[in-house]
């Protein structure tokens, strides 16, 4: 179930017989209304690093029965959204669609990692043949690298503690191994003087989550590298873009987010950009009801800009 499809359609303002890229084709839910919006003149690019996501996708957007005289060309590419220059064209781009969240698909099989939700093997690798597992990562490094890592990439205030259980746990093989640690680490310590009487206080907005969430963020931020994929995406996008071709990011954490926010800043005071959200664009009450995990996304949208005429 794609996230804010309807705002991303609208921003992107796709045009009949354009080239499209959807970075983060996923199980294809972006691609396909793209594609049903494209034309036979128009072009669909979408890249992914996991393997299986591309096979669904590749399924999903196959032409429609009747639409097979008013489908685009799709060429779907196995490939980090880091690598986009490489597969295409300077400025012939007129929309780059970046969805940064999990694919449902991910989440639901055990196996990969993903989730504490059910016991798998410590994966998180989105592209299954290639780099470390994060059962490496948690059994391999430093207490202080460990820490580090839970800090930076999960925000994750309690990282040492967690870092110095996840050490003496060790050796760590699945995600619900993993998740009990965390989640006696961060158990709140009460002072043996705290006083047993008076109002009680409603639990803090990060309480509310599961304990181990952003341990497992971090983690994996960290084994897909993230957060320097979408650096050289932002970096990218203005050379494949047209002049006058949009780019939209929906991001799902205020890592991605203020990256996101930042970059589209700065180029647009350089005069790269024109911004087309001074705010991010989050879902309605109407779409987080039908699919809770879009409750966390942000979109923020930019239009390259054409260079000034001649005088």
């Amino acid at each position: 179930m794609p996230v804010l499809l309807k705002e991303a359609i609208e921003f992107l303002a796709v045009k009949p017989g354009g080239t499209y890229i959807d970075a983060t084709v996923g199980l294809g839910g972006h691609g396909f209304e793209l594609a049903r919006c494209l034309g036979p003149r128009g072009r669909l690019i979408g890249l992914d690093k996991d393997p299986q996501a591309l096979e669904v996708a590749r399924e999903r957007l196959r032409p429609p029965a009747g639409l097979e005289d008013n489908w685009p060309e799709v060429r779907l590419l196995h490939s980090s959204f880091a690598e986009v220059a490489g597969h295409v064209e300077e400025q012939t781009a007129d929309g780059l669609l970046a969805d940064l969240g999990l694919s449902s698909l991910q989440l639901a099989d055990a196996a990969r990692g993903f989730s504490f939700q059910a016991d798998g093997a410590l994966d998180m690798r989105m592209d299954p043949g290639s780099g470390l597992t994060a059962e490496q990562v948690v059994n391999q490094l430093s207490e202080r690298e460990l820490a580090d890592l839970i800090y930076e990439f999960g925000e994750e205030r309690r990282s040492r503690r967690i870092a110095r259980a996840i050490v003496r746990s060790r050796p760590i093989h699945t995600s619900k191994q993993l998740a009990e640690v965390v989640a006696a680490a961060s158990r709140p310590m009460i002072h043996p003087t705290a006083g047993k009487t008076g109002p009680r206080r409603g639990p803090r907005q990060s309480e509310r989550i599961h304990p181990a969430t952003r341990t497992f963020q971090a983690l994996r931020i960290f084994v897909n590298h993230e957060l320097e994929d979408l650096r050289a995406l932002l970096e990218s996008a203005p050379r494949v873009l047209r002049p006058g071709g949009r780019l939209v990011v929906i991001s799902f954490h205020s890592l991605e987010d203020r990256m996101v926010k930042d970059a589209l800043r700065d180029a647009a005071q350089q005069g790269a950009y024109r911004l087309l959200t001074k705010k991010p664009v989050t879902a309605a009450e109407e779409e987080v009801a039908r699919n809770p995990r879009s409750r966390s996304a942000k979109l923020r949208a930019a239009e390259k800009m054409r260079p000034a005429a001649a005088i």
